[in-house]
C-alpha cells in the first residue's frame, strides 16, 4: 500500500483533517512509529517509508493515516490531569537552592544549568533573568520565589513544562502566564513572591522545550529496540 498517496477522505480520517500540521504532531507520528518499530509491529522499510511520508505531510488527516493500523491510534486515555496551582507539602526545602541578587546591578541566570528545587531572586533598583529554557531539572517541582524592590525579576521557562504564579504586585506589576504542558512527567514552575513598586514576570520562551522529557522518552525507545534486536 502507497500511505503517502493514500485519500484521506476514503480511508475514513475524521472531521479536521485538513488543517495544517504542526511540527509537534509530525513529531508525536514519529515517535508512535519508533514505538512500533521497536515492538516489531513494522519492519526497518516499512518504518522508513511511513517516516519519510510524515516529513513531507501536510495535513493532520495525511499523518493520521500513517498511524491507523498502528494500536496508538485507538487509544483514548484520559487528557493530563492541569498541574496543581500549589507544590505538593514537603516537597519544597524552606532555603533556597540559589540566590539570585541584584542591587543597583543586574544578575542573570541563563543557558545549560541545572536547577535546584526553590531559587531565591531579588531585584532592589536592579534587574534579575533567569532563563530556564535551556536548564536541566533534576526535580519535577521548581519555586521560584521573587521579590521586586523598585526592581524587575525576568523569568523565561521552555513551553512544554508547567507554568503557575502565587505572587502579587503592591503599586507594581505581578505577572505569571498560566501555561500547562501536555507532559505528565513534565516539570511545574512555581513563581511566587512580591513586585512592590517593580515588576515580576514569566513566560514561556516559544520554540525551546525541556529536552530531558524527550530524552527519557528516546532512551525507553532505544533500549525496547535493542532488546528487540537481540531476539
Amino acid at each position: 500500500m502507497d500511505l503517502q498517496k493514500s485519500d484521506p477522505q476514503q480511508q475514513g480520517v475524521p472531521a479536521g483533517s485538513e488543517l495544517r500540521a504542526s511540527d509537534a504532531e509530525r513529531d508525536r507520528i514519529a515517535d508512535i512509529l519508533r514505538d512500533a518499530l521497536a515492538e516489531g509491529r513494522l519492519t526497518a522499510d516499512e518504518h522508513a517509508e511511513r517516516v519519510e511520508g510524515v516529513l513531507s505531510a501536510k495535513t493532520v488527516g495525511e499523518l493520521e493515516v500513517f498511524i491507523r493500523d498502528l494500536p496508538a491510534a485507538h487509544r483514548h486515555g484520559p487528557s493530563p490531569e492541569p498541574a496543581p496551582y500549589r507544590p505538593t507539602a514537603g516537597a519544597i526545602p524552606i532555603d533556597p537552592d540559589d540566590n539570585v541578587v541584584a542591587i543597583f546591578s543586574s544578575a542573570v541566570r541563563k543557558g545549560r544549568w541545572r536547577t535546584g528545587r526553590r531559587i531565591h531572586a531579588y531585584a532592589v533598583f536592579g534587574s534579575v533573568e533567569i532563563d530556564l529554557s535551556e536548564a536541566l531539572f533534576d526535580h519535577q517541582q521548581v519555586v521560584i520565589k521573587s521579590f521586586a524592590i523598585f526592581g524587575s525579576v525576568d523569568i523565561r521557562v521552555p513551553e512544554n513544562v508547567s507554568l503557575r504564579g502565587m505572587g502579587g504586585g503592591v503599586l507594581g506589576s505581578f505577572e505569571v502566564d498560566t501555561l500547562d504542558s501536555g507532559e505528565p512527567e513534565a516539570p511545574v514552575v512555581y513563581v511566587d513572591g512580591w513586585a512592590v513598586l517593580g515588576s515580576v514576570e514569566a513566560r514561556p520562551r516559544r520554540g525551546k522545550v525541556v529536552a530531558d522529557i524527550l530524552d527519557r522518552v528516546h532512551r525507553k525507545v532505544d533500549k525496547s529496540l535493542r532488546k528487540h534486536l537481540n531476539h
